[in-house]
């Protein structure tokens, strides 16, 4: 990707099939961009492809991936495109293993590392010698990483130690790495049945717009950080909370 394109692009990913992702991905098809989505669920890849591609006629493409299993990830290697100019890694969950003593600790603490920092680390060293110069790597972590949130917010947090360095190593070459960090999104898979009207409603209370996120929020944040006028942003966490960092 020169420093001046802004459509043609070869654009991955993960998670995309839904929320956050799929609005993602939309947004770089909608563009012109060739665009790839990973993920583990094969129905939920396909329908969102098949939707996009038959009823807006848009470029995506799915390739089934468990981006935490390095055999799984290096398999898909010869799905994904030979050059990668935008890569977000979107892909995340938390994980809800319960159980008593360490063992239920252990289970929940891998369970998030795996599920959050695995998914994206193991494909982005997997693909480094696939992005151009001027190519964007964008990692969608959370406000939990700044606010806590046990060893979810922890492993998201991570995130935020790794792109430091990733930043550091890929900089020379051209490439820019960035992490955005929403807060409440409504319209996504992460809550389920917890982000009732009540907590819609306190949730909404704690920011200074007076509303929650919607996944064309984190979408158009990171559509900017893959663009040509965010080219000398890197190394950088841009909140995208509706000030809900600051709990009010």
């Amino acid at each position: 990707m020169s420093e001046n394109a802004s459509v043609g692009r070869n654009v991955v990913v993960t998670g995309g099939g839904t929320g956050i992702g799929r609005a993602v991905a939309t947004r770089f098809a909608e563009s012109g961009d060739c665009v790839t989505i990973v993920g583990r669920r094969r129905e939920v890849l396909r329908t969102t492809a098949e939707e996009l591609r038959s009823e807006r006629g848009l470029d995506v493409t799915p390739v089934v991936c468990d981006l935490a299993d390095p055999d799984d990830v290096e398999a898909a290697l010869a799905r994904l495109p030979s050059r990668i100019d935008v890569l977000v890694n979107n892909a995340g969950s938390r994980e809800l293993a319960v159980g008593a003593g360490p063992h239920g600790v252990l289970a929940r603490w891998r369970g998030d590392f795996e599920r959050n920092v695995l998914t994206a680390v193991l494909v982005t060293e997997s693909v480094r010698d696939r992005f151009p110069e001027g190519g964007r790597v964008i990692t969608v972590t959370s406000l939990a990483a700044l606010r806590g949130g046990g060893s979810y917010g922890a492993s998201k947090a991570a995130l935020h130690a790794w792109n430091h360095s990733l930043a550091a190593q890929l900089g020379p070459l051209g490439v820019t790495c960035n992490v955005v960090a929403p807060g409440t999104v409504a319209g996504t898979e992460f809550f389920g049945v917890r982000l009732n009207d009540a907590e819609l409603t306190r949730r909404a209370g704690r920011t200074l717009i007076g509303r929650v996120g919607r996944p064309a929020d984190v979408a158009a944040s990171v559509v900017f950080l893959a663009s040509a006028e965010a080219g000398f942003i890197t190394g950088e966490i841009l909140q995208c909370n509706g000030g809900e960092l600051l709990g009010r």
